[in-house]
């Protein structure tokens, strides 16, 4: 890592302060990360003029809001159109499981109901009343189910969108916020194709044709400019539903696209990528703070405990899903021992990762004591090296048990 190079090559906080811009670049390698313009310019300035602690609780306030930031995504669309079933997958749980949206064949939601994500509380799906029903009309929806606290809105349908959902939709443009246009059951309408047309029966084309209908549609409507996306509620890595989840980061600020994109389910082995990427860059800040309070004296005693360690792996496996209680649900799917799930992840031993650093990083250690008593730019390089490679480290091997584990998921060995 060049930042850490900089450091050991003898270099100081003015070279750091120079090339942070170009390193935060880097790291992200995205124009899209967490720190905005007007934020890096202030770090770097900070930087050169060597006010260390407010550059360290710069970065742990933007830390702390990428976690913590509320999220509230409204799901509607008219009855039967799988608002429950969708909202389970989006929060990667079962609709038998404890605090699962219920589901139906008919309408179930008369008000909008929250539903937390099991490992986001701050994350939260509204399923709201379908449009159109008896109690809830276009033109009064959007204030009965109180519009202004969503972040945005999903639309869905099974069939084909309506004059309804235009007029909703015109609403919510009118007050500026975003909406999606989501076709769910379309693996029931490829189901029903094949077993009524074996011989002529071609996915590509039905799922064409299922596309272009529900456009032409919009189009009538006067939604010429719609995007329609295409899901199977319960496999959430087939048909659009990676584009989906693309989209929905692409369009949201940086501090609640990091927390959806945490939250989503891992659709596919570049959404394991896109979170590995997004927890990239929080190590680096992570780090990059812990360097710069351990270059004032004494501060870096209260660094690296190993009871942190401990935690930043759990948290980890949390994210990827390759935490116990994921693994267990994961082994009663697939009706394998779960045992036999964990015999092939490597994050679940702390100690063996650790024992796995390179001889610098026992060197660091041996060194962290003198330099967190003393203080200065050697103390920074210290604690910097130590929380970047030891958390990148943790990170890569529950990305790659992530992986494994999506693999399995999707029919391969074990």
């Amino acid at each position: 890592m060049e930042v850490l190079s900089t450091f050991l090559n003898g270099k100081n906080l003015e070279s750091l302060a120079s090339n942070f811009i170009p390193y935060y670049k880097m790291v992200t390698n995205t124009c899209s990360g967490l720190l905005p313009e007007d934020t890096l310019n202030w770090i770097q300035s900070a930087l050169k003029e060597g006010r260390l602690e407010e550059v360290a609780s710069r970065i742990q306030e933007i830390l702390a809001a990428s976690e913590n930031a509320p999220l509230n995504i409204a799901v509607t669309g008219e009855s039967g159109s799988g608002k429950s079933t969708f909202i389970n997958a989006l929060r990667g749980i079962g609709h038998e499981e404890k605090d699962s949206a219920n589901t139906g064949v008919i309408e179930t939601t008369m008000k909008a109901t929250p539903y937390g994500h099991p490992k986001y509380p701050n994350v939260k799906l509204w399923d709201l009343p379908g449009i159109g029903t008896p109690d809830f009309h276009p033109e009064t929806y959007l204030n009965q189910v109180q519009f202004d606290q969503y972040d945005f809105f999903i639309i869905l349908s099974a069939s084909r969108f309506t004059a309804n959902d235009v007029k909703l939709v015109q609403e919510i443009k009118a007050r500026k916020k975003k909406f999606y246009f989501v076709r769910t059951m379309v693996d029931t309408d490829l189901y029903n194709e094949r077993k009524s047309k074996p011989k002529s029966f071609s996915k590509e084309r039905i799922l064409q044709k299922v596309r272009d209908y529900c456009l032409q549609n919009l189009h009538f409507e006067g939604m010429s400019e719609a995007q329609v996306f295409l899901v199977s509620n319960f496999d959430v890595s087939d048909y659009d539903f990676p584009k989906l989840e693309e989209t929905l980061l692409e369009d949201l600020p940086a501090h609640k696209r990091h927390i959806l994109l945490l939250a989503l389910p891992d659709a596919s082995e570049a959404a394991i990528e896109r979170k590995k990427a997004a927890l990239r860059e929080k190590i680096w800040l992570k780090a990059l703070k812990n360097g710069v309070l351990a270059a004032i004296p004494l501060a870096g005693f209260i660094i690296n405990d190993l009871d942190t360690l401990d935690k930043c792996l759990k948290d980890y496996r949390k994210v990827f899903g390759v935490d116990d209680a994921s693994l267990l649900q994961v082994a009663q799917k697939l009706e394998r021992p779960v045992e036999e799930i964990k015999a092939t992840m490597k994050s679940l031993d702390l100690t063996a990762l650790i024992k796995e650093k390179t001889t610098v990083e026992k060197l660091l250690k041996l060194a962290e004591g003198f330099f967190s008593a003393n203080g200065g730019i050697q103390g920074a390089v210290f604690h910097f090296g130590k929380t970047y490679y030891l958390h990148l480290h943790f990170l890569d091997v529950v990305a790659d048990d992530a992986k494994i584990l999506f693999r399995k998921i999707l029919g391969g060995p074990f």
